[in-house]
């Protein structure tokens, strides 16, 4: 029997790598089956752009207020709704008075689903002065009040299930069939070391930019950086290239090797692999930093490298940049673990039964 499903959800469509490859992947099979699907963001286009960019803290304030109170008219919609999927949060700030109007008011079950260690403060310069509002301590309530529970890896459920027995592994998943389907070329005369991702998590990059720096003087690279800020690097290899939507796939499948590294930190800890899984679904070899679920998805030397140190960080890119038959094999081997193990078509009858199910 066909569901309204409501995603109360924080960003935009189409916008937010979290949103994007953790449930909008799978609205067109919840809509081709005869579900009623609607997305209530907090944040509408035009607010989110003006929040995250140079805007002044009056307007950013007044943006945080006023999507707020939208939220209050939201609950009068929400009662006629079958299936309630909450991503991270119902608000961007404050308590979770949200999430208990709905199950303790509304009397509505809620799916909470959550991909980082959202527990702990994590916040960008721009928005120092708000953090405080964000009241990280909300996510054990959030928890706890849901009727199921999807956290993004292990280390994230064994969090979740402190609170709430009723919780799943549902990792971050990758559509290998209709977008990351473009492989990389391995054979090209130019050889590319490549990175992507946020400004807010480029400070991983810091501490192997001087391997980088060594590499450029016994071989002859690009170093692909795709971003939505421009890196401020000393490298001779640098090449920056906007994010873009519709060039995504284009720009990341003319890398010759990916890269992610990370710090041993409870945050990245919690991290998803995003990173590695959109290379590897693009047959790229991939380097990881051995944190969190990267020792899951990759079995070092098989379907892609780990890399602990700057010593293996170098030595690791070095064999690869050296032998393209090696880059191949592992490419290939790394795309098979993302269809079997990450990818939309693995996982999309456990999202379905997951929200049809009761």
């Amino acid at each position: 029997m066909a569901k309204r499903i409501a995603f109360i959800i924080p960003y935009p469509f189409g916008e937010a790598p979290s949103q994007r490859f953790r449930f909008e992947q799978y609205l067109d099979f919840l809509k081709n089956e005869g579900n009623d699907v609607e997305l209530h963001p907090y944040y509408d286009y035009r607010s989110w752009q003006s929040l995250y960019g140079q805007s002044g803290i009056a307007k950013k304030s007044w943006i945080v207020i006023r999507q707020y109170f939208k939220r209050f008219i939201l609950l009068f919609k929400l009662i006629k709704v079958d299936v309630i999927f909450i991503h991270r949060e119902a608000a961007h700030i404050g308590p979770p008075i949200f999430e208990w109007l709905i199950t303790k008011v509304l009397r509505k079950k809620y799916i909470y689903d959550f991909d980082d260690a959202i527990w702990l403060p994590n916040y960008s310069e721009g928005n120092a002065k708000f953090h405080r509002l964000k009241a990280y301590w909300k996510v054990k309530f959030c928890i706890k009040w849901a009727h199921k529970v999807t956290a993004g890896n292990d280390f994230l459920a064994q969090y979740a299930l402190k609170y709430n027995r009723n919780t799943i592994v549902l990792p971050t998943t990758i559509d290998t069939e209709n977008y990351h389907n473009k492989m990389g070329n391995q054979n090209s005369n130019i050889l590319v070391i490549g990175w992507t991702g946020t400004h807010t998590t480029m400070h991983y990059l810091d501490d192997i930019i001087p391997v980088l720096q060594e590499l450029e003087q016994e071989f002859s690279f690009e170093f692909h950086v795709i971003s939505n800020e421009k890196p401020n690097y000393d490298l001779n290899s640098l090449k920056y290239i906007p994010w873009n939507k519709e060039t995504e796939i284009d720009d990341l499948s003319a890398f010759s090797i990916g890269i992610m590294p990370l710090k041993d930190t409870i945050w990245a800890k919690g991290k998803c692999g995003f990173k590695g899984l959109q290379y590897m679904a693009l047959q790229i070899p991939t380097i990881m930093s051995p944190v969190g679920v990267n020792e899951s998805i990759i079995s070092d030397g098989q379907n892609g490298f780990l890399a602990k140190d700057l010593a293996e960080w170098k030595t690791k890119i070095s064999i690869l940049l050296q032998d393209s038959s090696l880059r191949n094999s592992i490419g290939k081997a790394g795309r098979k673990t993302v269809i079997e193990k990450f990818s939309v078509s693995a996982h999309r009858s456990v999202f379905q039964n997951l929200l049809l199910q009761n």
